[in-house]
């Protein structure tokens, strides 16, 4: 987690660094739902490589946009969800799912 010094200057590149990648944006989408193990979300998001959503899934939990459950069963289960900050952010991905739905109707 950066600190407040080492973020941008515009609270808009702060939002973008944060959660600006295809992939983190994607992860938010599906935990918007409900809370999603590793292996669901790799298989939903095609195309993304393990280590990648990895990466995307560490990053997300250390700036406090995700939280991680790890359940004490043999196998271990591990759980993904959206944070309290997270939860914060779901009015802007509502706004983005609507408007992407409003331009591909005006694009038939």
């Amino acid at each position: 987690m950066l600190t407040k010094e080492e973020m941008p200057a515009c609270p808009v590149a702060t939002t973008v660094q944060l959660i600006g990648s295809k992939w983190k944006l994607l992860i938010m989408r599906n935990l918007m739902s409900r809370p999603w193990r590793f292996n669901e979300l790799r298989k939903d998001l095609e195309g993304v490589s393990q280590k990648v959503l990895t990466d995307s899934l560490r990053a997300m939990e250390s700036d406090g946009i995700i939280t991680r459950t790890v359940y004490p069963e043999v196998p271990p289960r591990v759980e993904y969800a959206l944070s309290p900050l997270g939860e914060t952010m779901r009015p802007i991905l509502d706004a983005m799912e609507k408007w992407g739905r409003e331009y591909k109707e005006k694009m038939k």
